[in-house]
């Protein structure tokens, strides 16, 4: 890890560390509410909590990091559905998990050319004002309405990841119209081939209306959009893979932000569980890319996807009442 990094990784640290400081002695003092986020009837005492959530989360990000997801994919669903927190204040703190990964992400993405602004900003604004709605809808609706739904949602994205294929160098024979108006092309120079590589995309319109839909669902279920931006750039409007990923790390930093800001609004991001969860995350997914050169893709990803379906089948248990 450069200085650089090291410094700005030791200062966001030390910030998180001041804020979750503070919570605690507001916990302690009953200032805060909820002083124990896990109830009184939990059973534990309330600095218990934090703990839990950073040994959880700690191993979220290095599953996340060797899986190919984004931690807020994972974060949600698990923590919803076997913590006892209010569905709020963990789909508010979803998103700003989300939101630190892509943050430390985005700047040495753009620097690099791999994250293109002509293709993030049309489809950021229609993501983050889709993203508002969802927000805006989640806050409006029951837990057990929330549960159910994320829990079929999770289940979907399953789906998706399990069938979803990537394909390097989508075959892009000639740019629509709108991408033309637009400007949405470039050339990135590629490390592994040592090539300029020239891009355009195409079906921009199809990409757009499905950018309301991912969207939506990032605000209402906290759930980041990773798992949907990257087959919908790449597959569906034809950027290449390098691409598409580096630009999906920027969106989430416009999309989340606008949604996490509609929890903050509504009081639901509390730092005795934020803090913990995203310096869990950011800490293993430290350690998850040491991991990564020594093992198997395609086993963790396994894992991953029998993860999410257990979650979600969780969540829509417990949404239903089945499973409480």
């Amino acid at each position: 890890m450069s200085t650089k990094r090291t410094l700005l990784f030791t200062i966001v640290l030390i910030f998180l560390m001041a804020i979750f400081a503070v919570s605690m002695v507001q916990a302690a003092t009953g200032e805060a509410s909820p002083a124990n986020p896990g109830g009184a009837d939990s059973g534990l005492v309330w600095w218990a909590w934090p703990i839990i959530l950073f040994v959880v989360t700690f191993a979220l990000g290095i599953l996340a990091v060797l899986g190919g997801v984004g931690g807020a994919v994972l974060y949600t669903p698990i923590i919803g559905g076997f913590f006892p927190f209010g569905m709020d204040f963990v789909r508010g703190a979803g998103l700003l998990v989300a939101l630190a990964g892509s943050l430390a992400a985005g700047p040495g993405l753009l620097k690099k050319g791999f994250a293109d602004l002509r293709l993030a900003i049309p489809v950021a604004l229609i993501a983050s004002t889709a993203a508002i709605g969802g927000a805006m809808v989640g806050l409006a609706l029951s837990d057990s309405i929330i549960q159910t739904s994320m829990g079929l949602a999770i289940l979907a994205i399953v789906v998706i990841m399990f069938l979803a294929k990537k394909s390097e160098y989508p075959d892009v024979q000639k740019a629509d119209k709108l991408s033309s108006v637009l400007r949405i092309s470039g050339i990135y120079h590629e490390p592994t081939s040592g090539k300029d590589i020239d891009w355009k995309i195409h079906r921009t319109i199809h990409g757009l209306v499905l950018f309301v839909g991912i969207g939506f669902m990032a605000g209402m279920f906290g759930l980041g959009a990773g798992w949907a931006n990257v087959p919908v750039l790449n597959l569906v409007m034809g950027a290449p893979l390098k691409i598409s990923v580096a630009t999906s790390k920027f969106l989430l930093a416009t999309t989340d932000t606008s949604a996490a800001w509609m929890y903050m609004n509504a009081g639901d991001v509390i730092p005795m569980i934020v803090v913990p969860s995203i310096i869990g995350i950011m800490l293993g997914s430290l350690m998850g890319v040491r991991i990564l050169e020594k093992t198997k893709p395609s086993a963790v990803r396994v894992l991953v996807l029998v993860m999410l379906s257990f979650a979600g089948l969780r969540a829509l248990l417990k949404g239903l009442g089945i499973w409480k």
